[in-house]
């Protein structure tokens, strides 16, 4: 297996010799992921920083189970759990919310405030619907850095897939302060997004 990235990062042989064992799984902004296994994948990042950035939101969400393990890191790697389900945004284009993927949802906002986040958000993208409507995250970003008190991004995710609606609806029946302090906020961010066009 040959390396599917170009940029001049030093890996020891080690983890060159995981690379070329691994099956190339995708590339994205950050870096490039290869499968180790059945449970673990390698994610060898373009820069030191956002590798470091990482692997600390993962090191102080372990004991969230909506977290991947990490079983190994480096100046330019993570070794962490392969994360299988359906991506957030290509389920909701086919499916509707039901309770269950609503109440999961409010969970793992909760729960990153219960960690200390800064950023209560996450994109649909970067959440993997599991069979029992859990919820698994892959590539937390900037959570300890950026202030955002309530998940925009993703409630836009959901807009722009027509089941904002929906959601709020589960999210009024499981915490009504919550559902007023998100849907007021979420609704008051997309009307700027209208009014700019």
């Amino acid at each position: 297996m040959s390396r599917h990235f170009t940029n001049p990062i030093y890996l020891s042989e080690r983890v060159e010799n995981i690379i070329k064992n691994s099956e190339f799984l995708g590339k994205g902004n950050n870096g490039v992921v290869y499968r180790i296994d059945e449970q673990t994948i390698i994610k060898i990042f373009n820069e030191e920083k956002v590798c470091k950035k990482e692997y600390e939101v993962l090191r102080r969400s372990k004991k969230c189970t909506a977290f991947p393990k990490v079983y190994g890191h480096g100046r330019f790697y993570i070794i962490r759990d392969y994360v299988e389900g359906i991506r957030l945004d290509k389920y909701l284009n086919k499916n509707e919310f039901n309770f269950q993927l609503a109440e999961s949802i409010v969970k793992l906002i909760k729960d990153f405030k219960k960690l200390h986040y800064k950023k209560l958000d996450i994109r649909c993208k970067d959440l993997y619907v599991q069979p029992d409507y859990s919820i698994k995250v892959i590539d937390p970003k900037n959570n300890f850095d950026r202030e955002m008190p309530y998940p925009r991004h993703l409630m836009k995710g959901m807009h722009k897939r027509h089941r904002l609606d929906k959601f709020l609806s589960y999210v009024k029946e499981i915490d009504p302060k919550l559902y007023g302090f998100w849907s007021e906020n979420v609704f008051a961010y997309l009307e700027q997004i209208e009014n700019s066009k």
